[in-house]
């Protein structure tokens, strides 16, 4: 049977992967394995409820709720949040874990159902594993005064954007910004941060009516900010997903400043600052050669984890550093946030830009990016992705694009494909290695 948690917890069609009957499992589960340690010291158990405003999230959360409560969790549900505030918050509150109801930057169609451990922490594979198990008992059913509250977390957006501002090294002053919220958990508690920190605030994707999340706008697709940034001629835009983990952005030309950019800039702001812990940047292998190269020329250290932001966040943790991300704009600041925090990220990179007196572009300009080709090559067999004849097609490309450029062929851990990428410092070259190398994969490899 295939594990329920992937990467980013429970994740999938609403009404059809995800529904009430499985969020009320869930729940109840999480309610046995996470809510041990109160129950031994005779304390009621409490529990962060955020969701993101698609549609099938009400229904989901009021199933979540029912399934905490039922099983004597305290719910303070804060409504509709990002999902780092949901983190945060459960920090903050000093709650025994936290429950976020999101698919993030999905389609409105899927929802999904994320935990988060005491101190506002993703969970790890074991603690899933047994909330998993758990699911196949019977549910904790306490009767009269034992039954949890559920109570409205009224001033969860004024606790989320007390810490963001508290986090910001200089005030926004000047600034002319776009912010589009992608219609999702951001449209209210982003544009206020950036006004309360001084800047002058443009607000586009911030009309959720439950079915637009992510439709045509926010960090998936980017056009829209451009012409606004564009026409209102801002400093910048900042662009969120439908749960405001992730921040994309847009300099004052309209180009777009990716999360290798955006790294870069945090990591040597955060190095002139003292902040930047070991002078050590976590990225993954498939951030751009141009951040690794950038980041050496600058003293730093870049080490590379697999691809997905738990892997960056696992570094992170043990080792005490303090910025990791990925080039999708997940970014963590471990100062400031459990999780990566798309408001967060780019009001620190505004707050750069007004320390410096320097543009977006001109901070963005300190990386150089190489040109990347990425295949999904498709109809292959992903165990056999070691094979002696593919990868001396890759040494191959690899000794001839020698330090100016780099091979990257791994399966996909959630398609059935293999993922050729290549970066090289022409397009053409990167363009023919890679045409090149999926070739040989779809000949050797084909099912």
């Amino acid at each position: 049977m295939a594990r329920l948690f992937g990467t980013d917890g429970v994740r999938g069609l609403a009404n059809g992967v995800i529904t009430a009957e499985l969020a009320l499992k869930i729940a109840q589960a999480a309610a046995r394995v996470l809510g041990d340690e109160a129950r031994e010291v005779g304390r009621r158990p409490k529990a962060v409820l955020a969701r993101d405003p698609r549609i099938s999230g009400k229904f989901l959360a009021s199933a979540v709720a029912a399934g905490l409560a039922s099983s004597g969790v305290d719910v303070y549900d804060a409504g509709v949040i990002p999902t780092p505030a949901a983190a945060f918050l459960t920090a903050d509150l000093d709650a025994d874990f936290g429950v976020m109801i999101s698919a993030s930057h999905n389609p409105a169609p899927d929802n999904g159902i994320k935990i988060f451990a005491a101190g506002g922490h993703k969970l790890d594979d074991k603690i899933e594993d047994a909330i998993e198990a758990a699911m196949g008992q019977e549910p904790l059913l306490p009767i009269g005064a034992a039954v949890g509250h559920v109570t409205r977390f009224a001033d969860a957006e004024d606790r989320y954007l007390v810490h963001l501002l508290k986090s910001l090294p200089n005030k926004l002053d000047g600034l002319t910004v776009v912010v589009d919220c992608a219609n999702g958990a951001a449209s209210s508690v982003s544009p206020d941060a950036f006004r309360d920190a001084g800047a002058k605030v443009i607000v586009i994707g911030a009309d959720p009516d439950g079915i637009n999340i992510n439709e045509g706008c926010g960090s998936t697709h980017l056009s829209a900010l451009q012409a606004a940034v564009l026409e209102h001629k801002a400093d910048a835009g900042v662009a969120h997903d439908g749960d405001a983990d992730r921040c994309l952005m847009v300099d004052h030309t309209g180009a777009i400043v990716d999360g290798d950019q955006i790294m870069a800039i945090l990591a040597l702001s955060m190095k002139a600052r003292g902040e930047l812990a070991r002078n050590t940047l976590v990225a993954t292998v498939m951030s751009n050669l141009g951040l690794k190269i950038a980041m050496k020329e600058a003293g730093i250290t870049m080490l590379e984890t697999a691809v997905g932001d738990r892997y960056v966040l696992e570094e992170i943790r043990e080792n005490g550093y303090t910025l990791g991300g990925e080039q999708s704009g997940h970014v963590i600041l471990s100062h400031y946030a459990t999780t990566g925090d798309g408001v967060l990220t780019g009001m620190r990179v505004m707050a750069e830009v007004a320390k410096s007196g320097k543009t977006l572009q001109e901070l963005a300009g300190q990386i150089s990016i190489y040109p990347q080709v990425l295949i999904n090559v498709k109809g292959v067999d992903r165990a056999r992705v070691g094979d002696e004849v593919v990868q001396a097609a890759v040494r191959e490309a690899e000794a001839e694009l020698g330090e100016t450029g780099r091979v990257l062929l791994r399966a996909s851990g959630t398609e059935p494909v293999i993922r050729v990428m290549v970066e090289a410092a022409e397009m053409g070259q990167a363009q023919g290695w890679a045409d090149r190398i999926a070739r040989v994969v779809t000949k050797q490899l084909a099912i």
